[in-house]
């Protein structure tokens, strides 16, 4: 069948020489004839491919085929000294396009073993390198002298007995099978093909990790069809466009003029973000979608309260540049404060969060960053380029917005206790449901496999039924979920996530499916269900996601230091910037309130709505952007609270704290009502992989809008005696503009108090 070079060594192992040997397979008819169980989905190499390829198959039959090769009558045709290696990636046809085979091949091993005749451990130095004659990109390799000796030898023998080939495998897959065109003597290579530059960065990264001494175990793995994905990113991408829109005509109805700078800030911040990820070679996962969506809706947080402040100022009689010069002065304290601590929050979920939670935490604090930059920096430039280069006044309001929410004279710390006992009720219930019902644990949590199965048309889809007839097959019970995708069931199971073999995931899934044929009455192969891009009129898996329990419990250790991290943080940042214990306490304390709510209702709801409540790495991702977003509300309320201290200093306190809420309760409901446009947006049209996301999120905004001013701001009440300072707050300081508003602020609300 084809011809094989066996080196002969000698009783230290050393090559003596190299014998042809005429290879012709003793395969009998039940093998060749009819092509075969084999030959039926390998198809064999005719001189097309490699010289290392025995022939390419598609990826759904690979583990079939290995189950025929590793039998004992069929492994004895082939030469002992020799292994089998499917290629990393898929085949490319002859118009470099690539297809869904890949290539399997047979490679010469040292006698008596498995291993290599070189390893990777004398690999000193592997980098892309660009041919200066052809131009052809590759990879420059140097080795070790004992390296150099080996790989000389090595190379002389196959360019001697021509158009041989020398495999690189990394994994027990083959990432390169280079033609040897000249002895190599020096131990300096290099290695071209069709390789384009990232290609080759990355095979030579492969070549430098060297020699692993411990064997590769997949922990978790996660494979998302190709018609679930595109259907998740059409949706995220219709949120972000109908959020976008929601917000274009909010802002430009409420803020009139002024309202389409901070669009045109917001269309700069998302070219900024989309800028930042593509040069960082970011992947834009789903959770990276979610977290560009909500950037949007907190990007305007920073226009709002310098807008905010401006109409304050306008509203005390200042002119239109005096009030946009003070406006953006005096707001630049609390819009620090608060992305500072949201960034705080999500560089402790990209430190500890994994896969697209990593993701999704990076997006975030790009967005972050970039919203600073082109609300603050880049609004205030069009801003003074049209009212002072051009001469032109700007609008901050229109008829309905111009006085909404100027006046207020509630006494919020009066109602405190009614608050108190309000949040103590849903605390108490949560608490007494988690510890009675618990939690609907994700995958992430408890460790198993996860599909996400669209069945047939016309199907009967009966979640109790599948789940008995799953339980038979399986001798457990798994979970069966409805999603809200059409005729799509969430498979999760613990069968055999404690076996490590290769061909485990496909043993899984062979039950699954022969569970799902006994109880449909269908006759789906193995092949079509595990092929994602089957038809409608297949069952098959869209989604599949793998936890083993170790790296459950990891991710769950992670999520517990990540939160209480993110607190203490959060913690020391407050008390350095308002020099007061209480205000810390209090904003810890709000927080602990919003997320023990949270996690109330996600165990309260669990089973009753109609989508999945799962606690998993997109739960903690939501619950830490809660912190971020609740500790954001809650330091602008904290800045006006200790600015007011320094204003009104013959007020009692609780006045002053009354003021402080007032005056700020209009920034509060506007930021929390974009976000929460935006989100809501994103929970209608995101799709099933990222609602209860969204959900988490909707009930956090509520949540933290609601305990910035009847939790946090109440504790400091109730904790200090005195939140005056030996300083006075910065509308006090010698800075002009904000003496000029400390006396308009007192005056302006004297007068309307009166």
């Amino acid at each position: 069948m084809d011809t094989t070079y066996t080196n002969q060594y000698d009783g230290d192992g050393n090559e003596t020489g190299v014998v042809d040997t005429t290879f012709t397979p003793k395969v009998g008819s039940e093998l060749l004839a009819n092509q075969g169980p084999l030959l039926s989905k390998l198809s064999l190499n005719n001189g097309t491919y490699y010289p290392t390829v025995m022939g390419i198959a598609d990826r759904t039959a690979k583990n079939d085929i290995m189950k025929i090769l590793r039998k004992e009558e069929i492994r004895a045709l082939f030469p002992k000294d020799s292994r089998f290696a499917w290629s990393y990636k898929p085949h490319e046809n002859a118009d470099k396009e690539t297809t869904k085979q890949y290539e399997l091949s047979l490679l010469k091993t040292v006698p008596g073993s498995d291993k290599a005749p070189l390893e990777g451990d004398v690999v000193v130095k592997a980098s892309s390198d660009t041919d200066p004659t052809t131009g052809e990109i590759g990879v420059a390799l140097s080795m070790n002298p004992k390296g150099a000796k080996k790989w000389g030898e090595m190379t002389t023998k196959a360019s001697q007995q021509g158009n041989r080939s020398i495999a690189i495998v990394l994994d027990s897959m083959v990432v390169s099978a280079p033609t040897v065109r000249n002895p190599i003597t020096g131990g300096n290579s290099s290695i071209t093909g069709s390789y384009t530059i990232d290609e080759a960065v990355q095979f030579a990264n492969v070549l430098e990790v060297g020699k692993l001494p411990a064997k590769l175990d997949i922990l978790q793995s996660n494979t998302v069809g190709p018609s679930l994905g595109a259907k998740n990113i059409s949706r995220s991408v219709y949120s972000l466009l109908i959020g976008f829109g929601l917000l274009l005509l909010f802002m430009v109805l409420y803020y009139a003029g002024g309202g389409l700078i901070a669009i045109g800030a917001l269309l700069l911040n998302l070219f900024f973000i989309f800028g930042c990820l593509s040069s960082f070679g970011t992947v834009l996962t789903l959770a990276g979608i979610a977290g560009v969506v909500l950037t949007i809706g907190m990007a305007v947080d920073a226009s709002v309260i310098i807008y905010e402040r401006i109409k304050e100022e306008l509203r005390a009689g200042k002119s239109n540049l005096a009030a946009i010069q003070d406006g953006f002065s005096n707001s630049y304290s609390a819009i620090i404060d608060a992305n500072v601590t949201t960034i705080l929050v999500a560089g402790v979920l990209a430190y500890f969060g994994l896969g697209p939670i990593k993701g999704f935490a990076i997006v975030l604090i790009i967005g972050v960053i970039c919203s600073l930059f082109t609300a603050v920096l880049v609004g205030k430039m069009i801003i003074d380029w049209y009212t002072k280069d051009k001469g032109n006044e700007l609008s901050f309001w229109t008829g309905f917005s111009k006085d909404k929410f100027a006046n207020l004279q509630i006494d919020w710390m009066g109602k405190r206790k009614i608050a108190y006992v309000i949040s103590g009720v849903f605390i108490v219930a949560g608490l007494a449901s988690i510890f009675t019902r618990g939690f609907d644990l994700g995958v992430d949590f408890k460790g198993g496999y996860a599909y996400n199965v669209q069945f047939a048309e016309g199907s009967n889809v009966d979640t109790e039924a599948i789940k008995q007839g799953l339980t038979e097959i399986l001798g457990s019970t798994p979970e069966v979920k409805a999603v809200d995708s059409d005729n799509t069931l969430r498979i999760l199971t613990s069968y055999l996530i404690e076996e490590n073999g290769e061909d485990t995931d496909v043993k899984v899934m062979d039950k699954i499916n022969e569970g799902l044929n006994n109880v449909t009455g269908a006759s789906t192969t193995l092949a079509e269900f595990m092929n994602s891009s089957s038809g409608d009129d297949l069952t098959h898996i869209t989604q599949s996601n793998k936890v083993q329990p170790t790296i459950a419990d990891d991710i769950k250790q992670s999520s517990k230091y990540a939160g209480v991290i993110a607190l203490i943080l959060i913690f020391l940042y407050i008390f350095l910037r308002f020099n007061k214990w209480q205000y810390s306490l209090g904003a810890v304390a709000a927080l602990l309130h919003d997320a023990l709510v949270v996690l109330g209702i996600f165990s309260l709801c669990k089973g009753v709505l109609p989508f999945a409540l799962s606690v998993d790495q997109n739960f903690v991702a939501a619950i830490l952007t809660v912190i971020g977003y609740s500790i954001n509300d809650t330091v602008v309320v904290f800045d006006r609270i200790r600015e007011y201290m320094g204003i009104y200093t013959n007020k009692p306190k609780n006045e002053v704290i009354n003021m402080a809420v007032n005056s700020t309760f209009s920034r509060t409901l506007i930021t929390s009502f974009t976000t929460l446009l935006v989100v809501l947006i994103l929970f209608i049209f995101g799709g099933s992989a990222i609602k209860g996301f969204a959900f988490a999120l909707i009930v956090g905004i509520v949540v933290g809008t609601y305990s910035s001013v009847f939790v946090a701001t109440p504790i400091v009440s109730d904790l200090a005696d005195n939140l005056r300072t030996n300083r006075r707050a910065k509308s006090g300081s010698s800075n002009k503009g904000g003496k000029s508003f400390g006396r308009s602020a007192k005056a302006a609300f004297d007068s309307s108090a009166s």
